[in-house]
């Protein structure tokens, strides 16, 4: 997320940069887990790019001239350079001092290079002698902007490469970002507004490249059994995987560091290209160019001619170190930090012959080599990869597969004398997502939703539970002394609790361990803290990577509700610390229980994301069977696979390897093209349909998935750069402004806005099924059919799997006159606007508009409908005047302005969460009763779509839940049925007969008046036998009494109390006796309170006294 934050930040205003001048770009190749591009042309070059490295940033141009041509790049790359307002200067060398005209809003000066600087700007020419000081500058925390060639070097060093020894690589290289001997095509590039997901991994794609540069095959031949290789977290990736799908070859890197891993210690020799290649790649800058290779591998060094390398022990003034895994053991501490401070590691070898030898231990946590390559999350371990020739792809594989199964001894140990997980309190648990290879979970759900998981990362050793104050909680207290142990890991060290949560220290000392109460810091054995912040973020996850423990609590629900519209799994404090762990903290909720504490074990038995993956795909692409047991757990793949997606971590080969196997699945044309004719009920179905939502979000090709996810798609003619003047005056609720405009499904377009409204709470929706129908046994429609998109740039591009109406979404509390917002491309819909469309034009045009759904906005109302149903709509100013009448008549009563402060909504699907229609906004409703909305005069029983509208009205101050919910919101029907359409109460429903509720108020009577029946057309009898007596006038003024008042109860008994009391007011009676009659609670002081008015003594419920 990070990246996407920094190309926003630096592309900020820019649309298209014009490389089509007499300046020729050199092109760029990105080379390591942190680069990522900024602009790239239509051959695929990269001509811009930026990276971090340690505590610091860099921007690398592909020419020097563009320190000119491009001024707002500069200047927007100069604000992300800056390490921090107290370091604000910035340095320009001599050569580009005429650049100060375009950044004089920037505090700069031409100067030579020194470190007092915040950002340095020079070319890539000079920087050669100054190469150290620059590379010191830049991990400290200091900014580079560097732009330059490396072409015509090229030309002037042929026998160099250029690569290592080109001045500008010397610097810029170390970040992964290298000036190369090629030509970057000229032409005019534009700018995505967002940055598109395939970029996030050229630098990982780079890095590959880099390694196998030259290689077409590699042959694993007898003798020499390889392991194979398990790779765990963000930045372990695949270099050569057999046809098993067994990682052979891998790489990753840490702290400043970088590691090549290789299967077998024969392949140092039978592949010499590869080891040249790695080396080439592992080395961390020019200065440090040295390789030492163990005396164990001697060997190699005859072949490494063209390498400065020389036969020894390890030492920590070399680049590069090559090693076998079984001599590390005594320096794998030095060698962890050698790696860490930016040297490279080159480790070979294979851990079954070791596993064979030490039956007891686990190759895991135990085998010398796993001590080192382990914090960089990559494991030799105890399988054996199967021999035979791969062809070496030009792309990263991105299909391989982990078995190793590490979760049962672990369990074994949490779970003693460990029956049951008793969540019982006030505390309210979200969910934890367990993905990584080595993480599982402890205490689920019966329906497998875990709240309390671990995993092993890099040598050390996490546990999430999703409350933090569960780790106090008396009936825990054995699991999470037992935990901490787990954590410790044998070494009986401290514990370090955050203060937050002191109170567990009593409970957590009980473990046998030396428990203290401090912030973060190095020397502790286990971390206990929250998931609320994640200051400490790269020191933790180098701690846990490094050995320790880490028992980390916390939900994410209230953080989400707090940040509407962002992704937890990327945003939450916590998740920042955890994904590359493989565990995330979910948004959503889970009940506090009585929890079988097998409940995990047993899952972990069936089911592991990573593992059940695969046989899923193979189920789907080549019709391989499932277990029943594994069939019960395609609910919870589908959860998974949405929520994982949604990390969006392209920059991660495992994360990728994810999307490639969906992509497979969802290429297997079996996603099910649902409709009200072709229903979808089972499990898999359903799946196919929740992630091919996800993967067209997240996957760098959407458009090649989308003719398998939509098999007819109708391409309908489109508009473009479509003016809107948008206008919104809101208080406290958002509101959905229409456009008349509709994207068809897949499609995409970019949105232009003024700055009035970019990053101010505004979003863009696309769709206006607003029903989540994931709870549906049968779907007639893909459960989520809309996206929402934050208006947080000047151009948003926004689209949605299953096309949709376009709205803008004001936010609360908002005040903006004709603004301009521009459309670039869409499809028109048929949209009538009262005061603004007039009929003719609607009849000979509009209507016929080609978009599928259409939308009439009235004074007070917006419906949205098939488009089929209005194409013979002649008179839409007809049933405007109609609903202008109905809903005046709804504000009246409810004693509201004629206007409302937000349109009400309809919308007609062919599917809907609840019921035949149900009220919010928008009100949902059966796409086959839309047709009556355009006619309801005709209609003998109007009743539907004005409850939903009564439903809209209701209060929380005078309504009486549960008995009145589905009553009081009949009061608008009854109203607007007698005085807009003039149809008599008893004929505008069928339970209003005069016969039937006579009937029901005996019956109540004869139950004893008890309050547990007084609910629907009961409860409604009361406010009609009022509205009768007292007139319609009474009604409203008791609602107009309410909106000014403070004070009211919130318990039912106060509720009914305090309404009779208004009610009496207001009719100036004593209603009590009435009241009471009905079997509600009136009390003494409400009695008191209304001795002095006259008693109503003759109402209806006299009778049965």
């Amino acid at each position: 997320m990070a990246r996407e934050v920094a190309y926003s930040t630096m592309m900020r205003g820019i649309q298209e940069l014009n490389f089509n001048k007499p300046s020729v770009p050199c092109q760029l190749l990105l080379n390591g887990h942190h680069a990522f591009p900024l602009a790239v042309n239509s051959k695929n070059q990269v001509i811009v790019a930026a990276s971090c490295y340690g505590l610091g940033r860099i921007v690398v141009l592909g020419h020097e001239a563009y320190f000119w041509e491009f001024p707002d790049l500069v200047k927007n790359a100069l604000g992300w350079l800056q390490p921090s307002p107290d370091r604000a200067k910035v340095g320009v060398h001599p050569s580009y001092k005429s650049i100060l005209d375009n950044i004089s809003s920037v505090d700069a000066e031409v100067c030579k290079f020194r470190d007092d600087l915040g950002v340095y700007v020079t070319d890539a020419y000079d920087v050669g002698r100054l190469s150290k000081e620059l590379v010191s500058f830049l991990r400290e925390g200091g900014g580079v902007l560097i732009g330059g060639q490396a072409w015509h070097w090229s030309h002037t060093h042929p026998q160099e490469n250029v690569q290592l020894e080109f001045p500008g690589n010397r610097v810029c290289g170390v970040a992964g970002v290298n000036f190369t001997e090629h030509y970057g095509h000229r032409e005019c590039v534009p700018i995505p507004s967002k940055m598109p997901f395939k970029w996030l991994s050229r630098g990982l794609q780079g890095a590959y490249s880099t390694i196998m540069r030259g290689v077409q095959e590699l042959s694993f031949q007898e003798p020499s059994v390889p392991s194979e290789l398990l790779l765990n977290g963000h930045h372990a990736f695949p270099l050569a995987v057999n046809t098993n799908d067994q990682v052979i070859m891998a790489a990753s890197c840490y702290g400043l560091g970088r590691i090549v891993v290789l299967g077998h210690e024969a392949y140092l020799q039978d592949f010499p290209l590869v080891v040249k290649n790695a080396l080439g790649w592992l080395q961390p800058s020019f200065d440090r160019a040295k390789v030492g290779v163990n005396p164990s591998c001697s060997g190699i060094v005859e072949k490494l001619s063209s390498v400065d390398a020389e036969v020894c022990q390890f030492k920590g003034d070399l680049g590069v170190y090559v090693t076998d895994v079984y001599n590390v053991g005594p320096v794998a501490k030095d060698l962890v930090n050698f790696l860490k401070a930016g040297g490279g590691l080159l480790l070979a070898g294979q851990a079954w012959h070791w596993s064979s030898t030490h039956p007891g231990e686990k190759v895991l946590l135990n085998f010398p080599g796993n001590q080192v390559c382990g914090v960089a999350g990559i494991y030799i371990t105890e399988n054996y990869g199967r021999h035979g020739e791969i062809a070496v792809p030009s792309e990263l594989p991105l299909k391989w597969c982990s078995t190793l199964t590490v979760a049962k001894e672990d369990l074994e140990f949490l779970l003693k004398n460990v029956s049951e997980f008793d969540t019982r309190s006030d505390a309210v648990l979200s969910e934890v997502l367990v993905h990584g290879p080595l993480a599982f979970p402890i205490g689920t759900t019966p329906e497998g939703r875990a709240f309390l998981a671990g995993a092993h990362y890099g040598l050390g050793r996490v546990i999430v539970i999703s409350h933090e104050v569960l780790i106090a909680l008396k009936p825990l207290s054995t699991f999470f002394q037992q935990a901490l142990q787990w954590l410790d890991n044998g070494r009986s060290g401290t514990v370090g609790i955050v203060p937050r949560l002191r109170r567990a220290t009593d409970p957590l000392t009980k473990s046998g361990l030396s428990c203290q109460v401090t912030d973060f810091k190095d020397d502790l054995s286990v971390y206990v803290c929250t998931s609320y912040s994640d200051d400490h973020c790269k020191e933790i996850q180098r701690f846990v990577a490094e050995g320790g423990g880490l028992l980390i609590g916390g939900h994410a629900w209230y953080w989400a509700t707090s940040n509407k519209g962002a992704e937890a799994l990327l945003k939450y404090p916590g998740n920042r610390i955890l994904n590359q762990m493989g565990l995330s903290i979910l948004p959503n909720t889970l009940g506090a229980g009585l929890y079988n504490a097998q409940s995990g074990k047993e899952l972990a038995e069936v089911y592991q994301f990573r593992q059940f993956l695969p046989l899923f795909a193979d189920y789907m692409t080549q019709n391989q069977s499932l277990s029943e047991d594994q069939r019960g757990c395609l609910k919870k793949m589908r959860r998974d696979c949405a929520n994982y997606l949604s990390m969006s971590a392209h920059h991660c080969a495992s994360y990728s390897s994810v999307l490639e196997t969906l992509t497979d699945v969802v290429k297997s044309g079996k996603v099910p093209q649902v409709s009200k004719s072709r229903p979808v009920s089972k499990p898999e179905d359903r799946l196919l349909l929740e992630f091919a939502r996800e993967m067209c979000k997240m996957c760098p090709d959407p458009e090649a998935l989308l003719p398998y996810i939509i098999k007819d798609r109708i391409a309908l003619a489109t508009v473009s750069n479509t003016k809107l003047r948008i206008s919104a005056i809101t208080s406290g609720q958002e509101e959905w402004i229409s456009t008349g405009l509709y994207l068809s499904p897949g499609m995409r377009t970019d949105i232009e806005f003024p700055q009035e409204i970019v990053r101010k709470g505004w979003r863009v929706r696309i769709g206006c099924q607003s029903d989540n129908l994931r709870k549906a046994v049968v779907l007639k429609r893909a459960p989520v059919v809309c996206e929402s998109f934050p208006v947080d740039n000047d151009i948003l591009q926004v689209w949605n799997l299953w096309g949709g109406l376009i709205y803008l979404v004001a936010p609360r509390q908002c005040e903006v006159m004709d603004a301009e917002v521009v459309v670039q491309k869409a499809v028109r819909a048929p949209y009538y606007k009262s005061g603004e469309t007039s009929v003719n034009d609607w009849v000979n045009t509009i209507r016929h508009e080609p978009a599928p759904w259409a939308e009439l906005e009235f004074e007070n109302l917006i419906i949205t409908l098939d488009s089929e149903m209005i194409r013979e709509l002649k008179r839409p100013d007809l049933v405007a005047a109609q609903w202008d009448a109905i809903m005046k008549a709804v504000a009246d009563l409810a004693a509201k302005p004629t206007m409302f402060s937000r349109k009400e909504r309809f919308v007609a699907d062919v599917q809907i969460s609840a019921g035949f229609m149900h009220s919010g906004y928008p009100i949902m409703m059966q796409t086959r009763s839309a047709p009556d909305l355009l006619k309801l005069t005709d209609k003998k029983d109007p009743w539907g779509p004005l409850h939903e509208l009564g439903h809209n009205q209701q209060r929380g101050v005078w309504e009486i839940r549960p008995h009145t919910s589905e009553a009081t919101c009949n009061l608008w029907s009854v109203y607007v049925c007698e005085t807009v359409l003039h149809l008599h109460r008893s004929k505008s429903h069928g339970a209003l007969q005069p016969s039937k509720r006579l009937v029901r108020i005996q019956n109540y009577v004869k139950g004893g008046r008890n309050l547990k029946d007084w609910s629907v057309w009961v409860a409604l009898e009361t406010y009609l036998q009022l509205q009768e007596q007292f007139g319609w006038d009474a009604l409203k003024k008791v609602f107009a009494a309410y909106l000014d008042m403070d004070g009211v109860p919130k318990d039912n008994d106060g509720k009914m109390n305090t309404y009779a009391e208004t009610f009496s007011k207001v009719v100036n009676r004593n209603l009590t006796s009435f009241f009471k009659a009905w079997g509600w609670p009136i009390t003494a002081e409400t009695e008191r309170k209304l001795s002095d008015l006259p008693v109503w003594s003759d109402h209806p419920m006299a009778q049965y006294a």
